[in-house]
């Protein structure tokens, strides 16, 4: 817990104002801050490994390759032009990350 050291201490006086029934409601209200979670329903959104997905349906939007765009030859990832490194003797682009 951070403190604050500019802040005015609280001397005995103080302390001694304040009632059970507010110091009750100040730990009442810091454990209503709690977040209850049910295991049970957090275990079901995980997906195990070698689960049955044959019924599960991917769609993603595909965005064909840009004019600005390059596919590198070693890692076949799709780069805009300021990543490409330089041009192999095939021909073919090769990326900053390929080159190394």
């Amino acid at each position: 817990m951070a403190t604050d050291y500019d802040a005015p201490r609280k001397n005995e006086d103080d302390v001694a104002e304040d009632s059970i029934e507010e110091l009750k409601a100040r730990r009442n209200d810091a454990s209503a801050s709690d977040v209850d979670e049910d295991e049970n329903e957090t275990a079901e959104s995980y997906e195990l490994p070698g689960a049955d997905l044959s019924k599960e349906e991917l769609t993603v939007h595909v965005v064909p390759r840009q004019d600005d765009e390059f596919t590198c030859s070693h890692c076949f990832l799709v780069h805009h032009a300021s990543q490409l490194a330089y041009i192999d003797d095939g021909g073919l682009p090769v990326c900053t990350d390929c080159a190394g």
